[in-house]
């Protein structure tokens, strides 16, 4: 029978790359990391590793062994949350990532919520995008991952996540003039009156500069992006202060009534979709549920103040 500890090393390798990032990960020497794995080639009989360069890549046969060790983990998560379950009170640690601006408005009711109803669970929350966010909780570095999806750019959903969707976050225009002089003759209008302006945009690769490049070519001109940031509170102050356009969600603004003037943008482009992801096989652990279930409670909670 194949050691599972020597597996899991194999299938941390697959996920962060390299042994240097698995040792990392795990608190081990590189040398240890490489020698356990060689004690798993010799265990199977066959070469796991090729050498690529400087660095390593899994043969067939290892990716066949990964495949059969997210299995394994799969069914044991299932037993964790079994185990959870058959007990009364909530205990062990709950690790979250959230991109800003559900950590800033979302999670903080969600952990009212947590720590009335299970004081002895901890919850740990790290501010993280969706682009690492979600690799790392197939790593298991997180239990759960709070994720957004723009208009036109679904994201890959891997066979061993869940996703549940939360509620769709309006987006608009925010303009860097008043309203009086801003273009009132549609979504369209609006869009190409600024395409001589200085923006404000996420940076390059992730799915929100994707979209937003996507939604000013469509209008007929290349944005001069001039500042770009993944914390949207500076893209809303730089609107504020005529420095930039940009395009906002509504959870930017945390209920309060908007400080720019704000336009629709055009039809099949005015949401992006919420969602938490888990692993298939922790879905069911009660941990999880109370935070799915707080969260939700949290976006009603939000509902009624904007």
């Amino acid at each position: 029978m194949f050691d599972l500890h020597r597996l899991r090393l194999l299938r941390e390798l697959k996920h962060r790359g390299t042994l240097a990032a698995v040792a990392a990960a795990l608190s081990y020497a590189p040398s240890s990391v490489s020698q356990q794995l060689s004690q798993l080639e010799g265990e199977v009989g066959v070469p796991l590793l090729e050498p690529v360069g400087r660095r390593v890549r899994l043969t067939e046969q290892a990716e066949i062994l990964v495949a059969h060790t997210e299995a394994v983990l799969e069914r044991l998560e299932h037993a964790e949350a079994d185990i959870a379950a058959s007990l009364t009170d909530l205990t062990g640690t709950l690790r979250i990532a959230s991109f800003q601006t559900a950590a800033l408005t979302l999670i903080p009711t969600a952990l009212d919520l947590l720590r009335d109803a299970h004081p002895h669970l901890r919850v740990h929350v790290t501010h993280m995008e969706p682009e690492r966010a979600l690799p790392a909780l197939q790593a298991r570095d997180f239990d759960l991952v709070l994720a957004e999806e723009y208009p036109g750019n679904p994201r890959p959903r891997p066979a061993e996540l869940e996703q549940e969707d939360l509620f769709d976050d309006p987006l608009h225009l925010a303009l860097p003039e008043p309203a009086d002089s801003a273009a009132t003759d549609g979504p369209m209008a609006a869009l190409r009156s600024l395409a001589d302006r200085p923006w404000v945009m996420e940076p390059e690769g992730t799915t929100a500069r994707h979209w937003a490049m996507s939604l000013c070519r469509n209008a007929g001109f290349e944005p001069d992006v001039r500042f770009e940031s993944t914390d949207l509170l500076l893209h809303l102050r730089l609107v504020e202060q005529r420095h930039a356009a940009a395009f906002l969600p509504a959870l930017v603004r945390s209920g309060r009534t908007p400080s720019v003037t704000l336009r629709p943008l055009p039809r099949g482009q005015r949401t992006r979709r919420i969602f938490t992801v888990v692993r298939r096989g922790s879905s069911r652990h009660p941990a999880l549920l109370a935070c799915r279930e707080a969260l939700l409670n949290a976006v009603a909670a939000h509902s009624q103040r904007a």
